[in-house]
Parts: C-alpha cells; structure tokens; sequence
C-alpha cells in the first residue's frame, strides 16, 4: 500500500471520527451558552488540551518544523516567542477574562462604555486577526496535500483547501464550541503522540547524543557552524538594522500577540469557575511547552536526515520538513514500509491538526460577528438566543469562504510567518484594549475604539506596504513593487501606536465611569456576576 493511500485512509478515519463528535455535539447544543462556551461544561484538564490543541497548529508544527531545518537557530526563536507569550496570557488575561466576560472579548470591553462602538470594533478586529490566522492553516493545508497524496500543482492544492475550508464549515456550524472542543483534545492527543514518536526514533538515530544531531544538521545544511548560530535569517549582514528591528519586532508580535487572539480568548469562557481557567492554561502551558521542545528535535532532524535543498524543493516554505522526516526515519529503521506507514501517521496527524485549528478560528469569528455585531449593534440587544446562533452559523459559511479564497491566494508562504502577521494584529488592536479596559480606571469609550482601530490599521496598512506583499520574490505579488515599510513584521510600530491611540482617545474624552471600573474590578477578580455584566 502506498503513502498515499494509507494516509487517505488515515485520514478519513479521523474526518468520520470527528463528524461522529460533531453529530454528537449537535444533538446535545440546546442553547447560546452551548454553542458559544460549550455549556461552560469542561475541565480545566479537558479545556487545558483544547487550548494546547487550538494553539499547537499548522504553523507550530509545520511552520516551525520547517523554520527551524531551513534557518537552524532563528527558526527556534518562534518557539521560544510562542511559548513565553503564555506567560502574558496566564499572569494579565485568563482569569480575569474568565470573571469579566460571557462568550467573547467584547463583552468585558462594552460593560464599562458605550457597547455599540465598542463592540462593533472588537467585533471587526476579532473577524481580521482570525481570517489572518485562518489563512496560515489554509496554506498549511495545501502544502501538505501535495507531498501526501503525490499530487501536484497549483489546482489540485487550491482544491485541498476547499475540501479542508467545508469540513471546518460543517465542524462549526453543527458542533458548535462543544464539538470543537472534543475535535481539539482528539486531535492535542493524536499530534502529541506523533511528534514524540518522531522525536524519539531521531534521537534513538543518533544514539541520544543531541550535540551529535545539532552537529550532523550544520553540516547538511550548506552553512556549517553557522546554521547553529543567529542570522540565517534574521538580522543578517545583508539586512543591516532593518534585519534587526524586524527580529524584535517579531518577537513583541509573538510574546504579546498570544493574549489578544480572539480563539484563545473565547477558550476561557468553556470552564465553570476562574480556577479551573487558572488549572486550564497551566495544563496548556505544560503541553505546549512540551511540544516546542519536540519541535527543536523534528527541525533539527529534518536538517540532518532530508537536507534543506530537499525539504526546499518540495516546499519552498519548508511547510513539509516534519512529514518528510517522518518518511525518512521510518525508512531508516523500518525500511521502505516503515517509511511510508510513519508519513501517513504524520500525514494524518497534520490533517487533524489543521481541521481541529480552523474550526476553533472559525467558531470565535463568527461568534463574534453574531453575539457582538448581529445581537448588540445590529439589533440593539432584542434577539433570541436562536437567532443569534442561527446567525453565527450563516457567519461561518461567510467566512469560510473568505478563507479559502485567501488561503488559495497565499499559497507559497511560510504558515508560522503568516501566523506571527496574526499575532501581530492581535498584539496591537486587541492587546491594548483588553489591558487598559482590566487596569486602567480613566479608560473609556473613545480610548477602546481609538485602541482597538488604530492598532489594528497600523497594523494592516504596514503589512500592505510591506515586503510580504510585494517587492520581494516570495511576496504575495511578486511582480509588483509597492513597498516602501521595510520590516516583514509590523509589530515594532503597530503596537505602540495601538497603546498609544488608546491612551490618546481616552484622555481626549471627557467620558468617565468611576463605579463602572470598581465593579469590573470586583468582578474580575472573584467571577460575582460576570454573566448579568455580558448583557449590558
């Protein structure tokens, strides 16, 4: 049986199995509550693997992988920024959010200002960051269709990410938070398992002697010694101070961008009671810490093992350096079946990963656009709890097929550098809002909206102008040349100008609610309440 077949059948025993959970999930969705927050029904255990699965995604593990085999040791810093961006979640954001908010981030903006503004802000920004997050999977999801199923072209891949985008539809519009959520454990536990089998038979190939795999990745990579140190791709000699600044501007968009993503938000809002959110993100941290470790070992083996022109010339990006690792130390220890069994293990474990990641995305996108914009602008707060959800689901369709148009379009770019574009909108719209709302008794209507907006076009409009889009040969336009910002990732500008515009808009207005803030305050530090506060 070829590597093809079995991992189409691999495959689709994960799609049938998830579809069961997401009928399942269905027939036991009674109302918002369980659409949005999934009955606030899960442990901190069970939403801890969600969250690892909902942030483990495309990009960390093919993304990462990849980065890491073509670029050595700077492809290790998204690594290191994704996962001391938890720190920021844990320590400012997870229970505080918990206490404030009912189903999305919204709701704890609006309880002390003007909801209409406020919401339909938070609303625009959540729907941006997420189809930029969502379009990383897309790409992922392309990428790995041609090395699984032997087919190649541009066609075929566009049409992988339609298959993918419908699946993602069905799982959000008939599960729900409660069948997303059980997708995600599934699927935490199936890429956990993978990547340490992988980790495990890399290492046993080099008799556990790391410095030897480090020293044996320098070697194939073409750049000896120096695929081990920084500036392969970062802060290069040729890039000069630009080179630099986009190195720390990297990292601000991935250590901060983590607490402002609108899918890891609404994650806090599944558990009963703020401690079970504190025990969630704990049990996240630990399997996400975990995982980022196994990916030093995937990268650094794929260097070794496939080679970087290899890994190219199936990928430009480096999307496939895990699965082909994969087929590569299977065959070493188990010959040419052993290879091909391991790929579509890898292969179907890749899959899940994307299935599970886009449908969380999709389900905080479109809950936003129905509870924050259908629900409280729109209709001005006189809707039923069935048609607000009615409208989540037609909200997913909407933005489905947004995501596949654009993931169609995108194809060729690394995933987790279009994920770290995603952090970097969250980091300045979101981020400041989110914090100066928490902490900060003169925030008021005008600082939101100022906040949330101006983050959030900076942002954009420097990515627009930017060399991801044009002026370089792995631009989004490679023909064309409008780029007159520098830096690929904006967050070095965007984000200050996102705390600044809220710092500004709020001391520029005369509004204030003093009361407003202490009982926020009050509320997010013991939960008393939070539900009452989500329907002002």
């Amino acid at each position: 049986m070829s590597s093809e077949v079995l991992s189409t059948i691999l495959f689709l025993l994960f799609v049938a199995a998830t579809l069961g959970i997401t009928y399942w999930a269905s027939r036991n969705t009674k109302d918002a509550t369980d659409y949005y927050a999934g009955g606030r029904s899960f442990s901190g255990v069970q939403n801890g693997l969600a969250i690892g699965g909902d942030y483990m995604s495309a990009a960390s593990f093919l993304g990462i992988a990849g980065m890491i085999a073509l670029y050595g040791y700077d492809g290790f810093l998204y690594s290191i920024g994704f996962l001391v961006a938890w720190l920021v979640a844990l320590l400012l954001v997870a229970e505080l959010m918990r206490n404030s908010g009912k189903y999305t981030m919204a709701d704890v903006l609006a309880f002390r200002m003007s909801p209409r503004p406020v919401r339909t802000a938070a609303g625009v920004s959540t729907i941006v960051v997420s189809i930029f997050y969502l379009l990383a999977q897309m790409v992922g999801a392309g990428a790995l269709v041609g090395l699984l199923l032997g087919i190649e072209g541009e066609a075929a891949k566009a049409w992988t990410i339609v298959a993918v985008g419908v699946l993602m539809i069905v799982y959000v519009v008939a599960g729900g938070m409660k069948g997303t959520t059980w997708v995600q454990i599934v699927k935490a536990v199936m890429l956990m398992t993978g990547a340490t089998l992988i980790t495990l038979l890399v290492l046993a190939d080099f008799g556990f002697n790391l410095s030897g795999l480090l020293g044996n990745a320098a070697e194939q990579s073409g750049v000896g010694q120096a695929f081990l140190e920084p500036g392969q791709r970062y802060a290069t000699d040729a890039q000069g101070l630009a080179g630099k600044l986009d190195l720390i501007s990297l990292g601000l968009a991935l250590v901060l961008g983590t607490a402002g993503l609108p899918h890891i938000l609404i994650r806090f809002y599944t558990v009963p009671t703020a401690k079970e959110a504190r025990k969630s993100v704990m049990w996240g941290i630990g399997l996400i810490g975990a995982f980022y470790l196994l990916t030093l070992v995937l990268g650094f083996g794929a260097a070794a093992l496939v080679g970087s022109d290899v890994i190219r010339e199936q990928d430009a990006g480096g999307n496939t350096a895990a699965p082909q690792l994969a087929y590569a130390i299977g065959a070493e220890f188990l010959g040419e079946i052993g290879g091909t069994v391991l790929l579509a293990i890898i292969a179907a474990v890749a899959f899940a990963t994307i299935l599970a990641v886009v449908a969380g995305l999709t389900l905080a996108s479109s809950s936003s656009f129905a509870h924050d914009l259908y629900a409280h602008v729109f209709k001005r707060g006189n809707v039923t709890d069935k048609e607000e959800v009615a409208t989540a689901r037609i909200a997913a369709l909407v933005i489905g097929a947004i995501s596949i148009g654009l993931g169609i379009l995108a194809q060729g770019q690394n995933v987790a550098f279009l994920v770290a574009l995603a952090f970097a909108v969250a980091a300045s719209g979101n981020l400041p809002a989110i914090l100066y709302s928490l902490f900060w008794k003169r925030f008021n209507t005008a600082g939101a909206v100022s906040a949330i907006y101006g983050g959030l076009i900076s942002c954009v409009v420097l990515v627009i102008f930017s060399p991801v889009v044009s002026g370089s040969e792995s631009a989004l336009f490679p023909n064309a040349d409008f780029a007159w910002f520098p830096l690929s990732n904006p967050g070095i500008l965007s984000i200050p100008l996102g705390f600044l515009a809220g710092w500004l808009g709020t001391v520029l207005s005369s509004e204030r609610n003093d009361s407003k803030f202490a009982e926020i305050e009050v509320r997010s530090l013991t939960g008393v309440g939070a539900e009452k506060a989500a329907r002002h």
